[in-house]
């Protein structure tokens, strides 16, 4: 005895050929939406890049932002296409969402990093090529790179400073502008000709082509110290003579003290021996 008249099987048949006819159609709507809302999510995306390219913003920066962008509209256009195709999509985007809260307490201290580099990049408080100190290291901006800064020390050292050691705490940048000031103490012996020093260290300074008339050079006394007499030198130069010119003159003024017999005295102690009557 047959469990299903032909009847019965015939309406089965037509149930399940509707069934595939209306899910089928629903499916290919869905593939349809996921691969033109890529092909739009890539133009934008594109968009994007082309007008913060005008708008010069930093390269790092920029990829990062059309990346973001671009996978942000990618997770758009998948939700959709998922709704479409007949899934429970709410079920999905709770299950989504805790996954994204486990992760970002997992990944806090990356986040935290990410957020001072995008700080850094947009602010610009130094760029590639300028010598900073930052996180109690100094040396050379190789790369600011999202999560992290690379720096060049002056010994040829990579040192990876995290963005958010660095937006934490004081930033020094030593060529964020085109002139610096030398500073410079010299000392003389108390016994040598204070005048004639003095003269001596502003011909020294004056005589340098690399040191810029504007604003003036200073030479001063700065203190009576215990074993000399302290000047201050403070010439103003280009960003790029600093180190050059702080050598040199240091260097210059030695020679030039001993061809004029001007003593740069060291520190010394007098002992005095009285004799003792026994």
């Amino acid at each position: 005895m047959n469990m299903f008249s032909a009847e019965t099987i015939q309406s089965l048949i037509e149930q399940a050929t509707t069934m595939i006819s209306i899910h089928g159609l629903n499916i290919l709507i869905a593939l349809g939406i996921f691969f033109i809302g890529r092909m739009v999510a890539n133009k934008l995306s594109a968009l994007a890049r082309a007008l913060m390219l005008k708008a010069k913003v930093d390269d790092t920066l920029r990829a990062f932002l059309r990346n973001i962008i671009y996978y942000a509209l990618l997770s758009a256009v998948t939700i959709m296409a998922l709704g479409q195709a007949g899934l429970n999509i709410t079920s999905f985007l709770a299950v989504l969402g805790a996954a994204g809260l486990a992760v970002g307490l997992a990944l806090k201290d990356s986040l935290s990093n990410f957020a001072a580099g995008v700080m850094l990049i947009l602010l610009k408080f130094f760029k590639r090529g300028d010598w900073v100190t930052v996180a109690g290291e100094s040396g050379t901006v190789h790369t600011v790179n999202i999560f992290n800064t690379l720096l060049t020390t002056a010994d040829n050292r990579a040192v990876i400073v995290p963005n958010s050691a660095i937006l934490a705490g004081t930033i020094v940048n030593y060529t964020a502008n085109e002139t610096r000031r030398v500073d410079l103490v010299m000392g003389i012996g108390y016994d040598d000709d204070l005048l004639k020093a003095k003269e001596l260290l502003m011909k020294i300074i004056t005589e340098d082509p690399r040191v810029l008339p504007e604003p003036a050079p200073v030479v001063a006394v700065l203190e009576l110290a215990d074993s000399s007499v302290n000047f201050v030198v403070r010439p103003w130069v280009k960003t790029s003579d600093y180190w050059p010119v702080y050598f040199g003159l240091t260097e210059k003024v030695k020679l030039i003290f001993d061809q004029e017999g001007i003593s740069i005295p060291y520190p010394q102690q007098d002992v005095h021996l009285y004799p003792v009557e026994k």
